[in-house]
């Protein structure tokens, strides 16, 4: 139970260290050197390849240090460029950190149950 609640922690830690680097940017003009979209949303096929990558990158541990390492890159994220290779790998960190949390909350709600007379 300690090493599921430090692994808790650390993946909280990671997610709050994390937060600020979002990059948004207000540019909405496409470079000359941007490849313009086959379509404006992934096929069924795409999706499905990026929710695979997705889970395959949650199930990565983190090290002793709390972070997830990027490489090897893993099977199911092999056929993708790199930037859908980098969004799939921060979506998997934050799905792997909403699980943190939930392990998290039901543990605690589970010693409150306990510590209930």
């Amino acid at each position: 139970m300690h090493a599921r609640t430090a692994l808790a922690a650390a993946l909280l830690a990671l997610a709050a260290a994390t937060a600020g680097c979002g990059s948004d940017s207000s540019n909405d003009e496409p470079s000359k050197s941007d490849k313009p979209a086959a379509s404006a949303s992934p096929s069924v096929d795409e999706a499905a390849a990026l929710q695979a990558c997705v889970d395959a990158v949650a199930d990565i541990p983190a090290g002793d240090n709390g972070e997830v390492p990027s490489e090897p890159v893993p099977d199911e994220c092999a056929d993708l460029d790199e930037g859908d290779y980098l969004d799939a790998y921060m979506d998997g960190i934050e799905q792997s950190n909403e699980q943190g949390r939930d392990d998290l909350q039901d543990a605690i709600d589970e010693a409150s149950k306990a510590s209930q007379p």
